[in-house]
């Protein structure tokens, strides 16, 4: 009796040991470009233990944060439309301190300079030459008797983006609260946007003459809502023109100090919706997509 119970025991214990223990579930590490700004609207420094990320409301571990280092894309899309005319010169000097900060901080950044009256139109192409964005921004006059179509701007950019394909978009838009004559829906144009995976900025100029509220504006208004704060930029409403430049810089130096969170993700059939990103440090505000980012198959285990 004895034996047979000591043998039954030594069975089950050999069982045991030999079934195999279930694998931990798999995660993957999922990156994330994101912006830290103060009170003030310049950029913050902050530490791998201040981020807290969480996907549905669900926290993620965070596995690291770094300084960007891929060379921005910047296409800057400006209003020159007849009532951005008293804005021209505030508008070019802002955008020489731009391009002069962000080239010294990092020269292989790629800027293109687009205008909007009288239709989308190319000044400059993606380049990383300063002489050709001067004299790109020297042929910025507003057009008499033209309106912003800015919406269309919008769009053909964020194709172009798409396009070439780059980790690191970023598209600026400087615009009056004057007529908008585009006739794109606001769904399109941030359909378009999201699909480029570029971070929308926008400084709307509040000095000049006011449009009526038509349709057109509307969508204007809920594009330039959404749009940054979907993508994880920011919208400006610049009261006087002299402040242009700051604002331009203000945006400059959080392009400049972007980070780069990587964290890990479990590696589920339904991909996440909603992506939140916090810091602990006071006054701090992360910048950061609305919606999380696909994973990178890279197979970590816990």
């Amino acid at each position: 009796m004895f034996l047979g119970v000591f043998a039954a025991s030594l069975v089950a214990v050999s069982a045991a040991i030999a079934a195999p223990a279930s694998p931990a579930p798999r995660q993957d590490e999922t990156r994330v470009y994101i912006s830290v700004t103060g009170r003030d609207g310049e950029a913050v420094t902050v530490l791998k233990q201040d981020i807290e990320v969480a996907e549905d409301g669900q926290a993620r571990e965070v596995l690291r944060l770094e300084r960007a280092e891929v060379p921005p894309q910047i296409a800057l899309l400006v209003d020159d439309s007849q009532a951005a005319q008293s804005a021209i010169a505030e508008t070019r000097t802002g955008l020489r301190q731009f391009v002069t900060r962000v080239l010294e901080a990092n020269p292989e950044t790629q800027i293109a300079l687009i205008s909007f009256g009288e239709r989308p139109t190319l000044l400059v192409d993606y380049t990383s030459n300063a002489q050709a964005l001067e004299r790109g921004i020297g042929r910025i006059f507003a057009r008499p008797g033209s309106g912003a179509y800015m919406l269309e701007a919008l769009v053909s950019a964020s194709h172009g983006v798409k396009k070439r394909g780059v980790e690191r978009a970023h598209m600026i838009v400087i615009g009056t609260e004057g007529i908008e004559f585009s006739n794109d829906h606001f769904d399109r144009v941030l359909d378009a946007l999201a699909d480029s995976g570029a971070t929308l900025w926008a400084l709307t100029l509040t000095s000049g003459p006011r449009a009526s509220d038509t349709d057109e504006t509307r969508n204007r208004a809920i594009v330039l809502g959404r749009g940054t704060e979907n993508s994880g930029g920011r919208q400006y409403q610049v009261l006087a023109n002299s402040a242009i430049p700051r604002r331009l810089d203000a945006i400059a130096g959080l392009i400049l100090g972007q980070y780069v969170v990587t964290y890990a993700r479990p590696d589920t059939l339904v991909p996440p919706k909603k992506l939140e990103i916090t810091v602990s440090t006071p006054g701090a505000e992360v910048l950061v997509p609305a919606v999380a980012p696909p994973v990178r198959k890279t197979g970590l285990w816990q």
